[in-house]
């Protein structure tokens, strides 16, 4: 059943107000038009060797996925075509994974910084509860490639907000990031705002533990993911953002997920991985307590989805870049965020292109980081929770197999009392509590029209006094104006000529 916010849209589609989409729409054609196909990588995933192997050749794809429709390393600055039609991308593309690492080297860094936001932020708008909550206090951990160690020095996107966990292979600290991969994430996460205006993080007080779980290529394993969850756990972290997937299930993963639910961290991770088209569960997103993340475009279909016709959307790139979610998919979905041509930093400064569902994880993982913020008391079931019953409506039955419950929304999940609507009833786990909070737009319509019909109702009732009351001071006047001439006609008796007064 459809509500005010599920209104005019498509099935699987998600609307914003037309200002905010027109707005994104014309930030993704000046700044990252169409979704950059050639960021994607190879995509070599493995499928959770046993604890203690070693990290896969790279190469490896996930069983039963469709690779993307154009592949490439740590090079390709083309983009795949979007409704606009195709043209080069203005800046170069992150991809997951760097294939060509031991012939090329890691990723150079963007020559090039953008100036403008990216849509993403006109269409999630977390600036709006700023005021409220920035992420202060909340430490967000990104489990992956590891994040540049300049990031957070001097001048970086996270100059004083960047904890450098451990390294879980190879030698060194997770300082060292030689996909990028790591770095983009955390820069969408909690990038601070650029002076220029250019792109920033959905909560950019908040902190960051980089714990590095892949080699120098991109690709890990079940061990190392598992490793990595629980020292971001043991880190102090309240939201653990896993970079990628695995394609099976392993008992040291799973064990690894309900440590990090005990000490008190929210798992969000993609549904698949950046470059190929998945029909089948991936992990950790696979498990249950992890909150499952995939993308959109600006027009707020499915990345990848080949319905899109509008510009930078996502026509023509089924099994694209963007696409994690093939057909007959049995994967889960809770929640959905941006995540096709965004702009995030990379390692040694500058702007990339982004497209895939771990990107739009990060924002999940930023907005998430939002709601601690301002409600650092919520467990990680409440706060799983108010991300799912806050989210923006897709219009269709829920969860909706491709978006789940919708598009992640800051502005109701920060300013929402409490979890509540369809998704709150439907999800198993206890509704969120936090302290009530007014933050416009209201989630539900319900208590501005209330509040707009006893207005109506005192001001017409106002009106109407007013009005008696005049009508009844014209009455008067009247009737002591006739009273007056009939006291001068009875003492008078005739008019001025002697006559008798006319009757």
């Amino acid at each position: 059943m459809s509500t005010g916010r599920d209104r005019d849209r498509g099935p699987g589609r998600l609307a914003r107000p037309a200002a905010a989409v027109a707005g994104g729409l014309a930030a993704l054609a000046a700044l990252a038009p169409a979704a950059a196909a050639g960021a994607s990588g190879s995509g070599p995933l493995a499928a959770g060797p046993a604890a203690g192997s070693a990290v896969p050749a790279v190469g490896n794809a996930v069983p039963g996925a469709t690779p993307g429709a154009a592949a490439g390393g740590a090079g390709g600055g083309a983009a795949a075509g979007g409704g606009a039609g195709t043209q080069e991308a203005e800046f170069p593309p992150m991809a997951q994974t760097v294939s060509d690492v031991r012939q090329n080297g890691c990723r150079k860094p963007s020559a090039r910084a953008a100036d403008r936001p990216s849509w993403s932020q006109v269409f999630l708008r977390p600036e709006a509860v700023w005021p409220l909550s920035r992420g202060a206090g909340v430490t967000v951990a990104v489990i992956g490639s590891g994040v540049d160690a300049g990031a957070g020095s001097g001048a970086g996107a996270l100059a004083g907000r960047l904890t450098l966990g451990p390294r879980l292979h190879g030698d060194g600290d997770a300082g060292r990031d030689c996909v990028g991969h790591g770095t983009a994430l955390a820069s969408l996460v909690a990038g601070r705002r650029p002076a220029d205006g250019g792109p920033s993080g959905v909560a950019p007080a908040a902190k960051v533990l980089a714990v590095a779980a892949t080699d120098d290529a991109g690709s890990t394993n079940a061990d190392l993911l598992a490793r990595g969850i629980r020292a971001a756990a043991d880190g102090g972290a309240r939201i653990g953002l896993v970079a990628a997937p695995i394609a099976e299930p392993a008992p040291a993963l799973a064990d690894a997920v309900g440590y990090a639910t005990a000490k008190g961290m929210l798992l969000v991770a993609p549904v698949g991985p950046d470059n190929q088209a998945v029909n089948a569960p991936v992990y950790p997103a696979g498990y249950p307590g992890v909150l499952a993340v995939a993308a959109i475009g600006s027009d707020g279909a499915p990345a990848g989805s080949g319905v899109s016709d509008s510009a930078g959307g996502s026509a023509g790139r089924a099994g694209g870049a963007a696409a994690a979610l093939g057909p007959g998919r049995t994967s889960r979905v809770d929640v959905t965020a941006p995540g096709e041509g965004l702009l995030a930093a990379g390692p040694g400064g500058g702007t990339f292109t982004a497209s895939g569902p771990s990107y739009a994880a990060a924002l999940v993982a930023g907005t998430a980081a939002l709601v601690l913020g301002r409600s650092p008391s919520l467990t990680v079931e409440q706060l799983a929770d108010r991300l799912r019953s806050t989210a923006y409506r897709p219009g269709t039955a829920l969860p909706d197999p491709a978006v789940g419950w919708g598009a992640v929304d800051p502005v109701t999940a920060v300013g929402a009392p409490a979890a509540a609507g369809p998704a709150a009833a439907a999800v198993p786990t206890a509704a969120a509590t936090a302290e009530p909070v007014v933050v416009p737009p209201p989630q539900d319509g319900r208590p501005v029209r209330l509040a707009s019909a006893v207005t109506g109702v005192s001001l017409g009732g106002a009106a109407l006094l007013a009005l008696a009351a005049a009508a009844a001071r014209v009455g008067r006047n009247r009737a002591a104006a006739r009273a007056g001439r009939d006291g001068r006609d009875g003492r008078d008796g005739r008019d001025g000529a002697g006559t008798p007064a006319a009757e």
